[in-house]
C-alpha cells in the first residue's frame, strides 16, 4: 500500500531510494510556442552519486527556506517525491514552482505522481498561489504527465529557471 506523507528535512537521505532510470523514445522541443516531437531513443540511467548529492542539496535548500515536500512510501521505502519551492514567481508573484518531481521506475503509471501533485497543489493553494510553475524535462513521459494534469505551455517563462534549464518545457497549471 502506497502512502503519501509530508516529508521533512530529515528525510533527505531517503531520496537515494529513487530509481530515476527510464527508456526514452521521444523528446520535445519548444519552437515558437509549439511543441515539436523529436525521436531520440535512449536509456536514461539511474542517478550518479554527484546527481544524488545535487538533488538532495536542492531538497534541503527548499525545505530550509519554507518549501514543502511530499513523498510516496511503500512501507518505509520512498518510491516517489515532489518538492514545492518556496519562492513565488511570475509577474504577479502568484506561482509556486514544482522544483523536483520523481517516481521510481517500477512504480510509474500507478497514479502515484498524480497523488503527489495533488498534495503539492493543496499546499500551494494554502499559500495563496494561483498557479503551479513547472520547468519540465523535455521527455515525452514528463510532458505528457503534466499535460494530463491540466498544465499548458506558458509564454511567461521565468528567466532564472530558463537560464538553469534552457531545454526544459516551461508550463503552468491553474489551481
Amino acid at each position: 500500500m502506497i502512502s503519501i506523507i509530508q516529508m521533512t528535512l530529515h528525510d533527505a537521505y531517503k531520496i537515494r531510494d529513487i530509481d530515476r532510470s527510464e527508456s526514452i523514445e521521444l523528446m520535445y522541443k519548444l519552437n515558437n510556442g509549439v511543441l515539436e516531437e523529436i525521436n531520440s531513443p535512449h536509456e536514461c540511467p539511474r542517478w550518479a552519486e554527484d546527481t544524488y548529492l545535487e538533488i538532495i542539496s536542492r531538497y534541503e535548500y527548499e525545505l530550509t527556506h519554507g518549501g514543502t515536500a511530499f513523498g510516496a512510501f511503500d512501507g518505509n521505502k520512498l518510491v516517489g517525491f515532489g518538492v514545492l519551492a518556496h519562492k513565488f514567481r511570475g509577474y504577479d508573484k502568484d506561482r509556486l514552482q514544482i522544483d523536483l518531481m520523481y517516481v521510481s521506475r517500477e512504480y510509474r503509471r500507478r497514479g502515484i505522481g498524480s497523488l503527489i501533485m495533488e498534495s503539492l497543489s493543496k499546499a500551494a493553494i494554502k499559500q495563496k498561489a494561483k498557479y503551479l510553475y513547472i520547468s519540465s524535462t523535455e521527455t515525452e513521459s514528463a510532458v505528457k504527465f503534466y499535460t494530463s494534469l491540466g498544465s499548458a505551455v506558458t509564454t511567461d517563462i521565468d528567466a532564472e529557471l530558463f537560464e538553469k534549464e534552457p531545454d526544459d518545457i516551461h508550463m503552468v497549471i491553474k489551481l
